[in-house]
C-alpha cells in the first residue's frame, strides 16, 4: 500500500505535541483549552495522532454546547453499509480544525436503512443535525453482473438512484437534518481495461456512471457530496483502499486515510455554518512571481511562460484570480516598498492578476501579523475570514503563532505545488455558489469610496444623503432562502444573537404564519451593496402580542449609514400588520459582537434585565416614533 494522504498543506506535527496533548487532557474545559485543542489539530496527523486527539477531546469537552464556541455543535450520523467505527475520529478532528465541536455516532454494521425508518432507536435519541450516507461501491453495484445491456444497466442505476432519494428525503423530514452523500471509489475490477463502459456487465463501469448521475441529482435536491471519488483521481486508489482490510473487517476506506475523510467531512459541514475563508491574502516575492522585484526590477521577476519557473507561478495568479471570480476577496500583504511593490503590476505584460483585482494593498516593512490585522479592518472582516499565502517559512510560522485564527497554508519549497496546496486544503469551501457571491469582491473594496464614511465628515446627514440609498426588503423563500441561511451563519459582528439556523430550519420559518423572516438589500449610487441584512422575529407563545427578535444582524460593510434604523421601521410595520404591540430583544455577548450592545438602547428600546452575557430590551409599538432615515425603503412582492 502506498503512503497515506497526507494532509500536507498542514504543517508536520511538532516535537512537543505529544506532551501538549497530555496537558490538554489534564485541564478542564475553558476558551484557551479549546484554542489549545483546535491547535493541536492543525497540524497533518496521522490515524494515531488522530484518534489521540480525538479521544481527548471527547473527555475533556463533554457538553454539547459549549459558551466559548461560536459555532453551532454538530451531532453527525453515519448511516452507512460497511464499517465506518474507524473514521469517527477522524470526523471530530476535522471539524476541531474549524472550530466546530462534533460528535459522531454510526448505525450497527449494515442497519443504515433500519436506523433510519425505524421507530425510536438510536438515530432518534441522538437527534443529528447532519446526516452521512457512506454505502460502500459494492453495496450500491449489487446487481450489475447481471445486465446483459445498456438497458439494464441504466434502469439498475434508476432503481438505486431513487432508493438514495428515499433515504435522503427520510433523513431531511425527519430530523430536518443537513444530508451529504459519499460517492462511491473506484474500487471494482475491471474486465475490459480501457474500453470498460462497453460492458453492461461491469460493476467498474455502472459506478463510473453513477457517479455522474448521483451528482446530478444531489444538485436537484440540495444535498452535499463527499466527493471520495474526485480525491481518490488525485492520490492513488492504494491511498484509499487496501483489499485486506476489506476483507478482513470490511472497511472499504483504510485506516491511514481516516484523517483525510473526516477533513473532507468536517469541510462541509464548516461551509454550511459559513466558516469557510473570505479573503486570500498574498504575499509576493517568490509567492506571486520568482525573485525580489526590488533587486530584479518589474520586468527581471520570475513569470511568465517560457520557463518552468515563470509558468508556476502564472498558475498561483490564475488560481487566485479564478478564486476572485468565485466571490473570494483578495488582498496582498508584503514586506515591500508600495511602489516597487505595485510596479510589477503596472509594468510587467506577463501578470494575470492586476492592480484591479486586488481589494486591500499593503506593502510597508511592518511585521506581517500586525498588517493582516490592519487588512481585516479595512475590509471590515474578522481576522478569522482571512488566509495567507506566503513562501517563507519564518512568516507563515509568525503568523501561526500571533494569529492562530488566520489559516497559514504550509507550502512546498518548489512553487509548482502552491496550488495544489491551497486548493487540496479546503479552506474556500463553498456548497452552493450564489450572485451575491460571485459579487462579493465589489463590495469589499478597502479602496472603494461608497465603503467607508469618513469619520471627520462634519455634515453627515448630507453625506448620507448625497449617497442615495436605497433599501428593498422582502419575506424570505426559496428564492433567497439559500443566501439567507449562508448569511445567518457566517455573520459575526453585526450579530445581536449569533443563533445558527440552518437551511431546512430557515425555511420552516419561513412559512410559519407566527414568524417574521426578513431580508434587506442596500444599494447606492456607486452600486448594489447584495443582502445586507436579515431579521428574524417569533411570536411569543404565551402573550399573543408580542414578538422577541430571535435574529437581527447586518452586513458591517454598510455600518454607519443608518441603516438599522431603517430595518427596525420595516420590522415595527411587519409587527404590527401581524397584530403585535411588544417588540422583545436579546443582545447576547460572543467575543466579535460587542460592537452592537447597545444597539436596542440606541434605537429607543428599553432594558428590562441584564445579567452577565445578556441583555434583554423592550418596545412598545405605540410609543415608538420614525427615525426617517436618508433611504428610501421598498418592498419587493413575490
Amino acid at each position: 500500500m502506498s503512503d497515506r494522504p497526507c494532509l500536507h498543506w498542514l504543517p508536520p506535527r511538532p516535537d512537543d505535541w505529544r506532551t501538549r496533548l497530555k496537558a490538554l487532557s489534564e485541564r478542564g474545559a475553558s476558551a484557551e483549552s479549546w484554542t489549545e485543542a483546535i491547535g493541536l489539530a492543525n497540524h497533518d496527523l496521522d490515524f494515531t495522532a488522530t484518534n489521540a486527539l480525538a479521544g481527548v477531546v471527547g473527555r475533556v469537552f463533554t457538553a454539547e454546547a459549549l459558551p466559548f464556541v461560536e459555532s453551532r455543535p454538530e451531532r453527525l450520523a453515519v448511516l452507512s453499509s460497511s464499517t465506518t467505527s474507524h473514521l469517527l475520529p477522524g470526523l471530530v478532528v476535522g471539524a476541531l480544525r474549524r472550530g466546530i465541536r462534533l460528535t459522531a455516532q454510526e448505525n450497527d454494521y449494515g442497519l443504515y436503512r433500519e436506523s433510519l425508518t425505524e421507530d425510536g432507536g438510536w438515530l432518534a435519541d441522538f437527534r443529528p443535525t447532519s446526516v452521512l450516507f457512506a454505502l460502500d461501491t459494492r453495496h450500491l453495484a449489487r446487481g450489475a453482473t447481471d445486465c446483459r445491456t445498456r438497458a439494464d444497466a441504466e434502469a439498475l442505476i434508476d432503481r438505486t438512484l431513487v432508493g438514495l432519494r428515499a433515504l435522503w428525503a427520510r433523513a431531511r423530514d425527519r430530523f430536518a437534518a443537513k444530508v451529504l452523500q459519499q460517492t462511491p471509489i473506484p474500487c471494482l475490477p475491471r474486465l475490459m481495461g480501457s474500453n470498460e463502459h462497453r460492458n453492461p456487465a461491469s460493476a467498474a463501469a455502472l459506478v463510473a456512471r453513477m457517479n455522474v448521475r448521483i451528482r446530478e441529482i444531489a444538485d436537484e435536491d440540495g444535498v452535499d457530496l463527499v466527493a471520495l471519488d474526485d480525491r481518490v483521481a488525485r492520490d492513488g486508489l492504494s491511498a484509499w483502499y487496501d483489499v485486506a482490510f476489506w476483507l478482513k473487517a470490511k472497511q472499504e476506506i483504510a485506516l491511514p486515510a481516516a484523517p483525510m475523510f473526516g477533513d473532507l467531512v468536517a469541510r462541509i459541514l464548516a461551509a454550511r455554518q459559513g466558516r469557510s475563508a473570505k479573503c486570500l491574502v498574498l504575499d509576493l516575492d517568490n509567492t506571486l512571481w520568482g525573485g525580489v522585484v526590488g533587486d530584479e526590477g518589474p520586468l527581471g521577476v520570475a513569470l511568465g511562460e517560457g520557463s518552468a519557473l515563470g509558468e508556476a507561478f502564472l498558475s498561483v495568479q490564475a488560481y487566485a484570480r479564478d478564486l476572485r471570480r468565485r466571490g473570494v476577496v483578495l488582498a496582498v500583504c508584503s514586506k515591500n516598498d508600495e511602489e516597487i511593490a505595485r510596479s510589477v503590476f503596472r509594468e510587467n505584460p506577463d501578470m494575470v492578476l492586476k492592480e484591479s483585482d486586488i481589494s486591500c494593498f499593503v506593502a510597508n516593512w511592518t511585521d506581517k501579523a500586525t498588517n493582516l490585522r490592519e487588512i481585516a479592518r479595512r475590509l471590515n472582516l474578522g481576522i478569522d475570514s482571512l488566509v495567507f499565502l506566503d513562501d517563507n517559512p519564518f512568516e507563515r510560522g509568525l503568523v501561526r503563532r500571533e494569529l492562530p485564527m488566520v489559516f497559514v497554508p504550509e507550502l512546498p519549497a518548489a512553487p509548482e505545488g502552491y496550488v495544489a496546496a491551497l486548493a487540496d486544503s479546503g479552506c474556500f469551501e463553498a456548497t452552493t455558489l450564489t450572485e451575491e457571491d460571485l459579487a462579493r469582491v465589489e463590495y469589499y473594496r478597502a479602496d472603494r469610496p461608497s465603503l467607508d464614511i469618513p469619520i471627520e465628515a462634519t455634515d453627515l446627514e448630507g453625506h448620507l444623503a448625497d449617497l442615495q440609498m436605497v433599501l428593498t426588503w422582502g419575506h424570505i423563500d426559496e428564492k433567497t432562502l439559500a443566501r439567507t441561511t449562508q448569511l445567518i451563519n457566517k455573520t459575526n459582528q453585526f450579530n445581536l444573537t449569533t443563533r445558527r439556523h440552518g437551511e431546512e430550519e430557515v425555511r420552516a420559518l419561513a412559512v410559519d404564519p407566527h414568524s417574521l423572516c426578513l431580508w434587506f438589500r442596500l444599494a447606492d449610487r456607486y452600486g448594489d451593496h447584495g443582502l445586507i441584512a436579515v431579521v428574524i422575529a417569533r411570536k411569543s407563545p404565551s402573550e399573543a402580542e408580542v414578538f422577541e427578535v430571535d435574529t437581527w444582524l447586518m452586513s458591517c460593510r454598510v455600518l454607519g449609514r443608518r441603516v438599522e434604523q431603517a430595518v427596525l421601521e420595516v420590522l415595527v410595520a411587519a409587527v404590527r400588520a401581524k397584530g403585535g404591540r411588544v417588540l422583545h430583544g436579546i443582545y447576547r455577548r460572543t467575543a466579535k459582537n460587542d460592537m452592537v450592545h447597545d444597539l436596542y438602547g440606541r434605537l429607543g428600546f428599553e432594558t428590562v434585565a441584564e445579567e452577565p452575557g445578556e441583555i434583554r430590551s423592550r418596545l412598545g409599538l405605540s410609543e415608538f416614533d420614525t427615525f426617517s432615515p436618508p433611504i428610501v425603503v421598498r418592498e419587493v412582492v413575490g
